[in-house]
């Protein structure tokens, strides 16, 4: 690894931030376990072709970016009936041992550098807990970094019979200037008959770097859906993933992003089948304008139990200058005959013959282009069960194409 963070950190700062939100023993050592792993730990896996790798996490100048005690935010969070929606230093409190049983069960805490990272330093939490049998909506969390750096963590555990649908924005505050890092990491556990549906559209500052990792556990017959919208920061670097753990567990990965300038989007998705009769479905639709980039990876591993299998992928990635780049690499990891699945990617530039169909009839070659954009979205946007997040990432679509 050339980049190397550490520098700036040490136990002191991990115990103060610890400290400040009221932490028991346990977790402030899984916090100082992560700080020492950070010497042997590698960068997160990115797609590597022939002669390139598209995504190079070594040269971010971390030092400059990474303040361990400045994690100035605005954190708004909003509850609905029967569900516990708190503040890290409150589900404390209140859910200690909950948060005992299920923190770095998901996600593990030291899966590579930078999460090893957020693990150490995370400042900005919250936990969603939704006892047995309650349905709920509307829950929403609204985070705005107003500081250079800020690492977030949510943990969301759906009990039995159980259902949430869940909405997060990620935005820059106005006064904050200059390189930024933000980190977030999701931990999403749906037990028995529970539904988790956890939509996040990001919008962060283009001068940001923005690393993420949400990852699922899907109990017997339990559904997790992921719905992410990418609209903002210089570099993204995103992985959405569920392990489909019980018998007729589901889940579905929808993703959108819009990049534009120079704007770099990695996006990996990924579903583990590990039981009999489960179900997955990946939908992802990007449009790049300038010199924006893209990669995605999907990956459908169905395992040598997972009977009955049905697992579909599709990404699907526009470009309207010669001068973005995409790629895409989806797979299938199959280890049981049992399987019916499919895969498919395509990047290409706008239809010239649907360009010539519309100008031919009188629709200025802009106005053409920006309603065959709206039109390419269209069906991962009507994959977007939740209103406002369909209308909000719509409309920042919208917004961009007439910039």
């Amino acid at each position: 690894m050339s980049t190397q963070v550490h520098a700036t950190l040490s136990e002191d700062a991990v115990e103060q931030i610890s400290e400040d939100l009221g932490e028991p023993e346990w977790l402030l050592e899984t916090r100082k376990d992560a700080l020492a792993a950070l010497e042997t730990l590698e960068m997160p896996d990115v797609i590597q072709t022939p002669g390139r790798k598209w995504t190079n996490l070594d040269a971010l100048d971390y030092e400059t970016l990474v303040d361990p005690l400045d994690y100035a935010q605005d954190k708004d969070r909003i509850d609905a009936e029967g569900v516990d929606v708190l503040s890290w230093s409150e589900a404390l409190d209140e859910h200690g041992d909950l948060i005992e049983d299920h923190f770095g069960s998901v996600v593990d805490p030291q899966r590579d550098y930078l999460t090893a990272l957020s693990t150490a330093l995370f400042s900005a939490g919250t936990v969603v807990y939704v006892p047995e049998g309650v349905d709920a909506e509307d829950v929403k969390i609204r985070t705005t970094m107003n500081s250079r750096s800020l690492f977030n963590y949510t943990l969301v555990v759906a009990e039995e019979s159980s259902s949430v649908t869940i909405l997060e924005r990620q935005t820059t505050g106005e006064d904050t200037e200059g390189d930024q890092y933000y980190s977030g990491v999701v931990e999403a556990v749906a037990g028995e008959n529970a539904y988790v549906q956890y939509g996040t559209l990001q919008n962060l500052s283009e001068e940001s770097y923005n690393y993420q990792v949400k990852r699922g556990h899907a109990d017997t017959y339990a559904s997790i859906d992921w719905i992410e919208g990418n609209i903002g920061s210089r570099l993204t670097k995103s992985n959405v993933e569920t392990r489909l753990l019980g018998d007729s567990s589901e889940s579905q990965i929808v993703g959108a992003f819009f990049g534009h300038d120079d704007q770099h989007v990695d996006i990996a998705a990924r579903v583990w089948h590990e039981a009999e009769h489960t179900v997955a479905d990946l939908v992802t639709r990007g449009v790049l304008d300038d010199e924006a980039r893209s990669v995605y990876e999907g990956v459908q591993d169905v395992g040598t139990e997972a009977w009955d299998t049905s697992s579909y992928q599709r990404e699907n990635t526009l470009m309207l200058s010669d001068e973005s780049e995409a790629d895409a690499s989806p797979k299938l990891i199959i280890n049981n005959h049992d399987t019916e699945a499919s895969h498919s990617a395509t990047v290409g530039q706008v239809d010239a013959e649907d360009m010539f169909y519309m100008t031919s009839r009188g629709v200025n070659p802009e106005k053409a282009k920006n309603m065959l954009v709206e039109g390419f979205f269209v069906p991962v946007l009507e994959e977007v069960a939740v209103d406002e997040l369909r209308e909000d990432l719509d409309g920042l679509i919208y917004e961009r194409l007439r910039e």
